[in-house]
């Protein structure tokens, strides 16, 4: 729907450079030629302007957005094959079933090394991004916070494959929109609004029709993703409050090269007393560096998408894309993993799936008129500016004296 306005929006810009630049052409001609004939140029480079502007315009516009859109499409879908990658993977190895690893917390200490590994040399040894500014009372009272929130949502996502099914994690993952918003809230980061919040009832009355119709509820695996759920909310509202706030943007290279290790040190402590006594009396496992190696590159990958995603497109484009992700993921689990989907599950998760399209479609409408806002403040802001500018110049006139030249005494003529 967004095309033909784009397309239109375009072809106006395009129209005025010609113009513009030919029109520029023409009065640096009219200084030799004379006014008549500069007249008649300028009637002539208007008509070939329009005629330019009808056959190449139209074209090399055209073909502009359509480049930007497949652009930001294909990010789209990197970003999804990523994401797809990783959570099957992870489910993979983890579930009992399957690979039978079942050590969320050692599996996310490997991504976190790979990560924090890669990130140095990308910092430090080829300079592809500036380290920043970071002080230690910084990076103690920001980046650490942030990075043990991460840890645990992390590990207590991670934990969740074991006992429940993949397209029952992303139905229950539709309440991010909801703890994130409540959580804001509760910061007084975000403004309580009722229209929104009866929207968050809805999705959660969803996720819990989703719940009631599994198949194979688990109650410790719900809590365990419910609280990584929350874990994360928080956390995104943290890096906007420690981070955002004091102006500190950090693109994924940089936040896995400050966030990862202090992720891996957090993970230590727990992987210490839960989970290297089971590993230490298991004496026949081996590192597979293959399985391990493939599954802590596709992680890594899918933070550059996410960063390409983002900054080539936006965040709301990320979480639209997401709700395409995880209804993908549902028709995978449920046609390749053989998980069972009830229609209960499928009813409860197309509630949730509107509730969440009502939320972004209302992110999208506050986003055009906030920037509509911007267009209509900035002409205003330029008549007050030329406003200053004129007043300044009539009071130069009013205090200036122009001396005049001394005249003749007639008498000495």
């Amino acid at each position: 729907m967004g095309l033909f306005p784009a397309l239109k929006r375009a072809l106006k810009r395009w129209k005025s450079v010609i113009v513009s630049l030919e029109l520029g052409r023409e009065s640096s001609c009219s200084h030799f030629c004379g006014r008549r004939t500069g007249k008649r140029q300028t009637t002539g480079l208007l008509n070939e302007a329009e005629q330019k502007s009808g056959t190449m315009g139209r074209g090399e516009a055209a073909a502009a957005v359509y480049k930007k859109i497949l652009v930001s499409y294909a990010y789209v879908a990197i970003w999804i094959f990523l994401s797809f990658t990783v959570i099957v993977f992870n489910k993979y190895i983890l579930d009992r079933k399957m690979y039978n690893w079942p050590f969320p917390i050692s599996l996310t200490m490997i991504h976190m090394g790979f990560c924090s590994f890669i990130a140095f040399f990308l910092v430090r040894v080829f300079k592809v991004v500036e380290p920043l500014n970071m002080t230690r009372e910084l990076f103690m009272s920001s980046v650490v916070p942030i990075g043990a929130l991460y840890s645990l949502s992390l590990w207590l996502s991670n934990s969740a494959y074991i006992y429940l099914s993949v397209s029952f994690i992303q139905m229950l993952k539709a309440l991010m929109p909801v703890a994130v918003y409540s959580t804001g809230v509760m910061l007084k980061k975000d403004a309580f609004d009722s229209k929104t919040m009866t929207n968050m009832v809805g999705i959660s009355v969803g996720v819990a029709i989703a719940a009631y119709g599994e198949a194979k509820f688990n109650l410790f695996g719900v809590l365990l993703q419910l609280g990584a759920v929350v874990v994360e909310a928080i956390r995104l509202v943290m890096i906007q409050i420690l981070l955002t706030s004091k102006g500190i943007t950090l693109n994924p290279i940089s936040t896995l090269y400050y966030v990862a290790p202090c992720c891996f040190v957090f993970l230590s402590i727990p992987w210490a007393l839960v989970e290297y006594p089971v590993l230490q009396a298991t004496s026949t496992f081996k590192v597979d560096f293959v399985v391990f190696g493939l599954n802590s590159l596709a992680a890594f990958a899918l933070n550059l998408a996410v960063f390409l995603l983002v900054g080539k497109t936006s965040a709301l484009t990320m979480n639209v894309a997401g709700v395409a992700k995880d209804w993908l993921l549902i028709a995978f689990s449920w046609s390749v993993i053989m998980d069972r989907v009830t229609p209960i599950n499928l009813m409860g998760y197309v509630v949730a799936f509107i509730g969440v399209c009502f939320y972004n479609h209302a992110k999208l409408q506050a986003l055009k008129a906030k920037e509509a806002q911007k267009q209509l403040q900035s002409p205003a802001v330029d008549e007050e500016v030329g406003l200053l500018e004129k007043k300044k110049l009539e009071r130069l006139e009013e205090t200036t004296t122009i001396p005049l030249p001394p005249q003749k005494n007639n008498s000495e003529s």
